[in-house]
């Protein structure tokens, strides 16, 4: 099954063998060079935000003139073949937020880490929690991530070391292309936002539950979160927009809108190669559109390039959740990964994340892929 077809496209930036950096667009196998396609020397660069500065009026205008070339002749050298080529992170992140924006993983890690108490903290359900990340540890799909070393608690003793209890986070982000000064309205979404891209945020819990109180993530996250190298623009989505889950009680009126914002999009996780769990971002509480008017609302401002994800998406059964410490229980029910029984990660481990959309045409599309593989601590 063809995932990447015309009603699909994604965007991303490639190389071919001793080429330059250029703007391309995925269709089945293969990579159009977008710039060859087009002549606009906004393509002949090394990421995507020039274009994206440009706003929806010149994403329409782009996509429709590549698919008008796609189904009549392709001229000669704009076509690479994906295997044949280098990709490298699609956008240049200013600013990284990630939010926590899944009931069902909140509920998880409520439970997990609050046992016998309330598992939603009082501003959960009024607010899209999150938090600031770092940008400049954002790496491209298949960018090795080295097992980071922080503080944790060892046997009541902080100590200083590797992480042990190194774990994932399968996201959906989201990349901002029409900046803007906040605050920024629920129902300017389409407006402010290009596309979406798979992430993982890696994260180690040991580091994270030692230095995490009061003020949130700190070494626990800031070590590497990947990013897929291929973003697919909101107008290949159309057929995957969905209501959202009932929110209660009702959010306050600058988190209300006139449309919908869920998205019907199935993610799959791998480990060694195993299919461990298969999120569903379907269920997520707050939308893409509450997270962008809340983090805009004080007046912050969001600039072409700049990322936000969902925080770990995560279902209501064990074979949704998405991240390790959810699927294991805190490390207390170890999971099988290809006869071996696990809990985190351990060096040499490789995580997949992959997902698809209804698309356009009535037929699937994909997202691309998110991949990355543990080395030892440096």
């Amino acid at each position: 099954m063809n995932l990447y077809g015309l009603e699909n496209m994604p965007y991303g930036v490639f190389r071919p063998v001793n080429g330059a950096w250029r703007v391309g667009v995925r269709l089945g196998d293969n990579v159009l060079d977008v710039y060859e396609l087009l002549g606009d020397p906004v393509f002949a660069t090394r990421n995507l935000n020039a274009f994206l500065a440009q706003g929806p009026r010149k994403w329409a205008d782009v996509r429709a003139r590549i698919r008008e070339f796609a189904e009549t002749e392709l001229p000669a050298g704009s076509v690479h073949s994906i295997d044949k080529v280098e990709l490298k992170l699609p956008v240049a992140v200013g600013d990284y937020v990630d939010f926590y924006a899944s009931i069902d993983h909140a509920t998880n890690l409520g439970r997990l880490f609050r046992p016998g108490s309330e598992p939603l903290l009082p501003n959960w359900r009024h607010l899209p929690v999150g938090y600031h990340g770092r940008a400049g540890t954002i790496v491209v799909s298949g960018t090795p991530v080295a097992r980071p070393s922080g503080q944790r608690l060892v046997d009541g003793t902080p100590e200083f070391g590797p992480s042990q209890r190194l774990d994932i986070e399968a996201e959906l982000g989201f990349i901002v292309g029409s900046g803007a000064r906040g605050p920024v309205a629920v129902d300017e979404f389409r407006e402010r936002v290009f596309g979406v891209a798979l992430v993982n945020d890696w994260s180690a819990r040991d580091i994270q539950a030692w230095e995490y109180q009061p003020l949130g993530p700190f070494l626990g996250k800031s070590f590497a979160t990947s990013v897929s190298a291929w973003v697919t623009p909101l107008a290949a989505l159309e057929d995957a927009v969905i209501p959202l889950p009932p929110q209660d009680p009702e959010p306050l009126p600058y988190l209300r809108g006139s449309q919908n914002f869920g998205l019907n999009i199935s993610l799959e996780v791998t480990w060694n190669g195993e299919t461990v769990s298969w999120p569903p971002y379907g269920r997520m509480y707050w939308s893409p559109a509450q997270m962008l008017a809340h983090m805009t609302a004080n007046g912050a401002s969001v600039r072409p390039g700049d990322l936000f994800a969902s925080g770990t998406i995560s279902g209501p059964t064990r074979d949704e959740r998405g991240s390790f410490i959810e699927l294991s229980c805190g490390g207390s029910e170890p999971v099988n990964v290809a006869g071996d029984s696990r809990t985190f990660l351990l060096d040499g481990d490789t995580v997949t994340i992959t997902a698809t959309a209804p698309g356009t045409a009535g037929r699937p599309i994909g997202l691309g892929e998110v991949t990355g593989s543990i080395v030892a601590a440096r």
